[in-house]
């Protein structure tokens, strides 16, 4: 076909030679031609079978790192939480006292995620800055583990199997990557260790309100990522990267909607989980508990969130019953706990795509922490002002000034309350 056009395309044009026809008319026929020429050439490409993808176009590589510094203006290091970050404060073992109040790499993770399948989709997320009660720093340790195996075309209902966060809590479920605050409320977040567990959990959000969980992050206003309107799930409970402590699973369940009211989007929340606690080496000698193996653990929790429009507000509480350590008894008891936090932001734009953060927040938890020794008794009342300033999306720094008072007690650390005040650092890069 394209020997014949061309074959034409001489004919006509020594024919319109011959015939001293003026340079327009000629052009115009050459226009012509070639035009015809490149629609065959068009017409036979889209006839070409197409290539398979090849596992580059199916999969994504990004990730982030975080370095931080709390060793300013810090009025008393007995302040700590080991949950939150072991950069902060002391650690004593026997008699010796350490600091750890310098320089600290806090996480260094890489996402490696892609839609392998129409109905199936992988997220791997390792972080090579883990950091065990040791103080040996900087181990390799997986995060996250799943696979989403949806069953329709929109992807609304899936369940996800792995490990992966436990659907309790909107604090919880946000990334430290978007998150304000440098770590989690004590009072959710002693819910779960690492927010994470391995299990299988079901969820289920109309498209459109998929789409709207992926602009709160897109767009910076601090979402908390898609886990579904409605989510439901059993897990080992034994938190992550552990092994299952007993022949008792956690079920959790949670059910969460972004809604549109005027310029202003508002997400209400509410989480519940119930299931049985096995301690493993975290009792010391001497202190006593009922039943090792078959612990009580369950709470329930309310959320609420209004985005930074540009000002917001994030409030959560949860009440439940949990271990504890009992100093009068030397003992571990289940008993009553109850915590939550409001922290109030304001995003605002900046010439050059700049963004700023102002943030306060403040935090309550009265109860245990069951991962921690001898279920750690707490007590916190927590102050905190900060600013986030990201200059571009590659980069941010966070600047927060603490006013603490936390008690926390355990059988060597009995009559334990320390109050004080730092200044704390972090960079962020994005890539």
């Amino acid at each position: 076909m394209k020997k014949l056009l061309i074959a034409l395309f001489i004919v006509s044009t020594a024919v319109l030679q011959a015939q001293d026809v003026n340079k327009d008319a000629i052009s115009k026929e050459v226009v012509r031609v070639l035009d015809s020429i490149n629609k065959v050439k068009a017409a036979e490409e889209k006839a070409k079978p197409k290539k398979d993808s090849q596992w580059y176009d199916k999969i994504s590589i990004r990730g982030y790192a975080q370095v931080r510094y709390n060793g300013l203006l810090s009025t008393n290091d007995k302040v700590s939480c080991e949950q939150c970050d072991k950069s902060w404060g002391t650690t004593t073992t026997g008699d010796d006292v350490k600091s750890n109040n310098g320089f600290f790499i806090r996480r260094a993770r890489i996402v490696f995620s892609g839609q392998i399948h129409p109905n199936v989709y992988f997220y791997i997320q390792p972080d090579i800055a883990s950091s065990p009660s040791t103080g040996v720093n900087n181990f390799l340790q997986i995060r996250d583990a799943y696979f989403d195996l949806s069953f329709d075309a929109k992807k609304e209902f899936r369940v996800r199997v792995g490990q992966s966060k436990v659907p309790f809590g909107f604090e919880n479920m946000q990334s430290s990557q978007n998150r304000l605050t440098l770590d989690r409320n004590d009072a959710l977040n002693s819910a779960v260790a690492n927010e994470r567990d391995l299990g299988a959990f079901f969820y289920w959000a109309p498209s459109k309100i998929r789409e709207r969980f992926a602009m709160l992050i897109k767009d910076g206003y601090k979402g908390s990522g898609d886990y579904g309107v409605f989510a439901f799930g059993a897990y080992n409970g034994q938190t992550s990267n552990k092994s299952e402590g007993n022949r008792n699973l956690h079920v959790v369940t949670r059910v969460s909607y972004p809604f549109v009211i005027g310029s202003q989007i508002i997400e209400p929340g509410l989480q519940a989980y119930t299931g049985k606690w096995a301690f493993g080496n975290e009792i010391s000698t001497g202190v006593s508990v009922k039943d090792k193996q078959y612990t009580l653990d369950q709470r329930v929790a309310a959320s609420f969130v209004l985005y930074p429009k540009p000002f917001g507000v994030q409030a959560e509480y949860n009440i439940g019953k949990g271990p504890r350590y009992n100093k009068i008894t030397n003992s571990v008891d289940v008993s009553s706990l109850e915590g939550g936090y409001v922290t109030l932001n304001y995003k605002w734009d900046l010439p050059k795509n700049q963004l700023l953060y102002p943030f306060a927040k403040f935090q309550y938890y009265d109860g245990g922490k069951k991962f921690e020794k001898d279920a750690r008794s707490y007590t916190v009342r927590d102050y905190e002002l900060g600013l986030e300033w990201q200059p571009y999306k590659a980069f941010e720094l966070t600047a927060t000034w603490v006013i603490a008072d936390r008690t926390f007690e355990d059988s060597v650390l009995k009559n334990n309350r320390q109050q004080g005040n730092l200044l704390r650092l972090q960079a962020q890069f994005n890539f």
